[in-house]
């Protein structure tokens, strides 16, 4: 997968969820926002300061993170 530039994870910033450039716009509401069946142009005229580029690693993160394998730690 390719550096995300765009997710960032701040605790003081929505609880630490994974959100865009540090605003209080989540990943999760992208991902709930065009499941819902909005087109990006009108996320983005509901959120005019962010960008295409925004939405796309958005959903490119959501998407790696539903792949991604968790394993049980061995004990020690």
């Amino acid at each position: 997968m390719k550096t995300l530039t765009r997710i960032t994870f701040d605790p003081k910033v929505m609880g630490g969820k994974p959100c865009i450039r540090g605003l209080r716009v989540t990943v999760g509401t992208i991902v709930g926002l065009v499941a819902a069946g909005h087109s990006f142009a009108d996320i983005l005229k509901a959120y005019p300061y962010l960008e295409d580029e925004d939405l796309r690693e958005a959903l490119a993160y959501a998407a790696w993170r539903v792949e991604e394998i968790e394993a049980p730690l061995a004990p020690a």
